[in-house]
Order: C-alpha cells, then structure tokens, then sequence
C-alpha cells in the first residue's frame, strides 16, 4: 500500500509559519492584504474565494473582494483593475478567470503590476518563472507540487520527472520549478508516442491533463512517486470528483501517491498567501 501524501498537513505546516511571520509583520506597522478580482458568481470561484477568505483569517492577513457584474463592460473592468493596482495597502492580487467572453483577458491581465502578480497572470511574471528570477511568483498549483515535495522529503535533484499535461498554468511553470531544483525533465503531452511507457520510466510522476482517471495502472512502477494535479467529476461516481490519475489501480503499485480530493488542491491557498506575505515584505524593502 502506498503512501498517502495528503495537503492538509502541508497547508498547516505553511499556515503556521505564515502566522508567525505576519505577526511580526503587523507589529513593525505592515500587514500583508490580498485583493480578489471576481467577475460574475461561477460556484468554482466561489468556492475557492470562500477557502482564500478562511486561510487570510487564520493566519491574520486581510482580504478584499472587488466582485463585478458579469457584464461589466470593458473599459469599467480596466478602470477597476488600475484602481485596485493602485492601492499600496494591496500586496497580492488574484483575478478568476476565465473572464466573461466579451472581455479582453490578455488584455486585462497585463494591467496587473508584476510586483503584486502573485498567481503568475501576467507574461512579466511567467518570464521570471522561466529564467528562474525568485522575484517572480509563479502559479499557486504548482508551487503547491513543489512545497508538497519539500514537505515529504521527497529528493528531486537529479531524479527522472515526467510532467503530464503542458498547459501554461500547471505543466510548463512545473516543469521550469522541477528544472529549478536539478530535476531531469520529460513534458508529455497528447502528441507523446509510447505515453505510458515514458510515465513509467518516470522516478516521479506528476498529472496535469485534465482528464479523469488516465493514468491507469500500465502508466505506474513499484518505489514510484505519484502527484496528481487533477480534478475532475468522476465518471463512476455522479457528483463526486477524482484526479487524473486512477487511484485504486496506481495506488498499489507506487511507493508514494496524492489523493484527489485533499492533495494538491489543498495547497493552493496557502501557497497563494504565502506569494502575498512574500510580496508584501519586498514591496516594502523587508529582508
């Protein structure tokens, strides 16, 4: 039986010393903010909003949501989304996308200052991820993966790491945090001949794709590690959800193994409250 590597205990392990850290903060005059940009009311950003507002609360860092109305036009958005910029007590920013269709989101993106760009949503911010520039966030998801990884021990200098999926959110920035730590790198991607052969040579093995339960048991080895970064409605299940990776058939292959729900995604506010703190502490010329 594999190891179950769960989030919460990584969530916490960051929480606590993110609560100590904005203690001291707060008692030199700084308290770090984060504002979330919503559009609209879709229930998955609801739902995430809801667990960014919680984990702000517990650790005593403040949020703000500046909510719009679906149809907002789009020279009001932009005007929105400089204001917010603007503001100095705002260190971090989160925008929900995708956006409406009739708004420009390239566009509406780039607006946000780099320095308070702590989910990777502009070019500036990507192009720091890539070069390996630690000034720049890179996408909460998969600075979840990595704090996952530290938090486990799990070594990942000179380790074979198949990264599945190469979207721009989670599969390259992975890929360039896994190169980051001395990570030898394969990208698989629908185009890949032999997929599984190639994720089974893997000594890590990370689903990003988006796709229920594909990684099935011809994918996975024995001493393996597997972390699953999907999340999807389970086709065997109505109204429950599963990750990319098929987890009664992998899990007892593998030595080590996330679970869906209560892995990787349980990660992903904390991290984002982490990249705010780390803002606010260089916007303000704090070491």
């Amino acid at each position: 039986m594999a190891e179950r590597l769960t989030g919460k205990e990584v969530a916490s392990a960051i929480k606590e010393k993110l609560k100590t850290e904005i203690a001291s903060l707060s008692a030199q005059g700084f308290t770090p903010k984060l504002g979330i940009i919503r559009v609209g009311a879709r229930p998955d950003d609801l739902y995430y909003e809801g667990g960014a507002k919680k984990t702000c609360a517990s650790i005593g860092m403040v949020c703000e949501v500046f909510e719009y109305p679906e149809n907002i036009a789009q020279v009001d958005f932009e005007k929105a989304v400089r204001e917010i910029n603007e503001r100095k007590e705002i260190n971090g920013i989160l925008m929900f996308s995708p956006l409406p269709k009739h708004l420009k989101e390239n566009k509406v993106r780039e607006l946000i200052f780099p320095e308070k760009d702590v989910d990777s949503l502009t070019l500036g911010s990507a192009a720091k991820v890539f070069v390996g520039d630690k000034t720049g966030f890179p996408p909460c998801t998969p600075q979840a993966v990595m704090e996952i990884l530290h938090y486990y021990q799990i070594p990942v200098q000179g380790k074979k790491a198949v990264v599945l999926g190469r979207s721009l959110v989670v599969g390259k920035p992975l890929a360039m945090l896994l190169l980051g730590e001395n990570a030898t790198v394969t990208i698989c991607h629908s185009k890949t001949q032999d997929l599984p052969f190639v994720c089974q040579d893997a000594e890590i093995l990370i689903a990003a794709v988006g796709r229920a339960k594909m990684v099935k048991a011809n994918f996975v080895k024995s001493k393996q590690i597997v972390i699953d970064v999907g999340i999807n409605e389970d086709p065997d299940n109505p109204g429950k959800y599963c990750g990319d990776v098929d987890y009664s058939d992998v899990e007892p292959i593998v030595e080590k193994i996330t679970p869906v729900p209560g892995g990787v995604g349980s990660v992903t506010t904390a991290v984002l409250c982490k990249h705010t703190l780390m803002a606010c502490k260089m916007q303000n010329n704090i070491c």
